[in-house]
């Protein structure tokens, strides 16, 4: 069974920024690139550096601490399945927004 994370009103990102959230046990990073939100952890997989504050272009972010740039979308290390980050769905209901944390055991 999945589990929806509200994000708070106050912490949704505009167009083109981006939030770091803790919630349940998580540091999650929500970016909304140009109106279409993307969560994911915020642990880079390769060393556990921070996402979030890395540099963003289009819907793709980069590690500052290597250089390794993710897709938002899939997760996936560009050009290559090797290596991933963890994704969540994003469900919009009116003014608010939920993370989807689904289950590893559960997910596709």
């Amino acid at each position: 069974m999945s589990v929806r994370l509200q994000v708070p009103v106050d912490q949704v990102p505009a167009p083109g920024g981006r939030a770091l959230l803790e919630q349940a046990g998580k540091s999650l990073a929500l970016f909304n690139v140009a109106g279409q939100f993307y969560a994911i952890d915020d642990n880079c997989p390769h060393q556990g550096s921070s996402l979030c504050g890395g540099k963003l272009e289009g819907k793709v972010i980069q590690c500052c601490a290597h250089g390794l740039r993710f897709d938002l979308a899939s997760g996936y290390l560009l050009n290559s399945t090797a290596l991933k980050v963890a994704n969540y769905p994003i469900a919009v209901e009116g003014d608010q927004v939920f993370i989807v944390i689904v289950p590893e055991e559960s997910a596709p």
